[in-house]
């Protein structure tokens, strides 16, 4: 079949095959990961990001071609989870943005696209690093482009493209010495190569699985969450589309929906909403759904409508906070941090965070989250820390999608810093930008190590890394490995120099033995008595224990 023209209907169905090769091959992406411990995500991270692209268009594939592509790079930007799925959305951003004002696309459209595709990713990273997904988009966007004459169809193209990306995907350890180090590719130049089988399949009639029809591993619906005597605290997490009418508002061009966003924000919370075209979407917290759904029916009909029990948590980006409706008039500093456990959870809460979004190294959050976190706050700056090097990306996309704050990201990477600068913030100047600066000198002063199992067998930092035993690390930096964690505790805190700080946090995770953290604690005290061990029930995933020095 030759293929000289594209639709938005046949790009809709390619980004669903995009979408169902991808979660085919997902934890083969996970597993692709540079650290010996069972954190990798990349695999889930894109998935969920092209699949909330998917959702966004299931409801109108026949539109045209620059249509589609902007419904798709709409759900997309909003599901983004990760630093892999950031950068993925903003692939399809620039395409989308390629293929404005377009109905249906020939190759050397698409091609022209896809190279706005390229530009946008890298312009969405700070500082970009080749050998990872942008390098392997680029390459393969630049080979197959080079490649186009006047005979040229889309399946043609795609097997140019895909040529260049398994390729490109090969030379990554050569880019990045930590890929060499571990014996793996790229994870996320990987899952893009998983992504465009998907769509050259489709292009090509293959059936592929549903992408939606597997499960994607949210939790259960717990019903005991909420008994005939519990208290009802949390209410609805509402969220529709609607699809404005004629009858109901008159010219729907000229609708104005800046009154009916006013009115969810006065009448709920954690508010979501925009307009795309005659559809708007929206996202509400609320006691009353049906008051909300019967305001709203005024303006036009549901496309498509859920409402959840918030006191059951079971949706997939539930944010852990001490909900209660924010006050007004709105406070002058809020403070948004990410965490997973729940003793970590509470302790910034304790000290004066205002949401946490659960998240880390098993399971990014999305933008979608921050912004609900970012209303839960509800204050004229927000200060976020990501507390993850793979979440900066996805809180600064989201900073810069937020229209009701002024929203400074702080780059932390573990939840070390977060803790130094929570206890030691002061907010008293006022001054946004000397609180900013005061947050990056206190976390200068803090480090952070990790006791963690190996999940494979490797050698890295010098060090010969055995599946099963317990590795101490700091800053991506392995420095230990024994079967015993108490040897790798010692070790790690000599090697970090424990006794030139005052205090040495002790955060247990999960899966850690209570009698032995006890045990670990003593140790760690004995050897360095100058300095104060304390511990803390975080009750993290992954992480047996964190280490944090200050």
């Amino acid at each position: 079949m030759q293929t000289k023209s594209l639709n938005g209907e046949l790009f809709a169905h390619m980004v669903e095959g995009g979408a169902a090769r991808l979660n085919e091959t997902r934890v083969i992406v996970n597993e692709l990961n540079v650290f010996p411990i069972p954190d990798g995500d990349t695999g889930d991270n894109m998935y969920m990001t092209i699949d909330s692209g998917c959702s966004a268009v299931k409801a109108g594939a026949d539109m045209p071609l620059g249509d589609t592509s902007k419904k798709i790079a709409g759900g997309m930007l909003l599901g983004a989870r990760g630093n892999s799925g950031v950068i993925l959305s903003r692939i399809f951003a620039g395409i989308s943005q390629g293929f404005e004002g377009v109905g249906i696309a020939d190759v050397s459209t698409f091609a022209a696209a896809m190279e706005r595709g390229v530009a946008e990713s890298y312009r969405a990273v700070q500082t970009p690093v080749e050998g990872t997904i942008l390098t392997v988009y680029s390459d393969a966007v630049r080979y197959a482009n080079a490649r186009i004459d006047e005979h040229t169809d889309f399946e043609a193209y795609f097997e140019n493209f895909l040529d260049e990306l398994r390729a490109s995907l090969d030379r990554t350890p050569q880019l990045l010495d930590v890929l060499r180090e571990a014996g793996v590719v790229d994870s996320g130049g990987a899952g893009f190569v998983y992504i465009a089988e998907g769509m050259q399949a489709v292009l090509k009639g293959e059936e592929l699985k549903n992408a939606s029809s597997v499960p994607t591993g949210s939790k259960a619906c717990d019903m005991s969450a909420l008994t005939e005597d519990s208290p009802f605290d949390f209410g609805y997490c509402t969220e529709f589309l609607l699809r404005l009418r004629t009858e109901k508002v008159g010219d729907v061009a000229a609708f104005d929906e800046k009154p009916l966003i006013d009115w969810l924000i006065a009448n709920g919370e954690s508010v979501v909403a925009f307009r795309d075209g005659s559809i708007v979407k929206a996202h509400v917290h609320t006691m009353e759904p049906e008051r909300i759904l019967a305001h709203c029916h005024g303006f036009g009909e549901f496309l498509t409508l859920k409402i959840e029990n918030m006191c059951l948590q079971h949706n997939e980006t539930n944010i852990r906070n001490n909900y209660k409706p924010p006050q007004k008039p709105k406070k002058k500093f809020g403070i948004v941090a990410v965490a997973s456990g729940d003793g970590i959870r509470d302790t910034f809460l304790q000290l004066g965070a205002d949401a946490v979004v659960d998240g880390g190294q098993s399971m990014n959050p999305s933008a979608e989250s921050f912004l609900e976190a970012f209303e839960t706050a509800n204050a004229s700056t927000i200060i976020v820390f990501p507390n993850n090097g793979n979440i900066i990306l996805t809180a600064q996309q989201a900073a810069a999608l937020c229209r009701d704050a002024d929203v400074r990201v702080i780059p932390s990477r573990s939840i070390g810093e977060c803790y130094a600068v929570l206890s030691l913030i002061d907010m008293s100047s006022g001054d946004a930008d000397l609180i900013e600066k005061s947050c990056e000198e206190i976390m200068a002063s803090v480090a952070t190590g990790t006791v963690s199992r190996a999940s494979r067998d490797t050698v890295k930092d010098g060090i010969g890394v055995r599946k099963g035993d317990y590795i101490g690390f700091s800053d991506g930096r392995i420095y230990v490995d024994s079967p015993d964690p108490a040897e790798v505790a010692l070790s790690l805190a000599k090697s970090l120099s424990a006794d030139d700080y005052g205090i040495l946090m002790l955060v247990c995770g999960r899966d850690a033995d209570s009698k032995q953290a006890q045990e670990i604690r003593s140790a760690l005290q004995k050897a360095h008595p100058l300095t104060e061990v304390i511990l803390l029930d975080g009750g993290q995933p992954i992480f047996e224990y964190i280490m944090i020095f200050e």
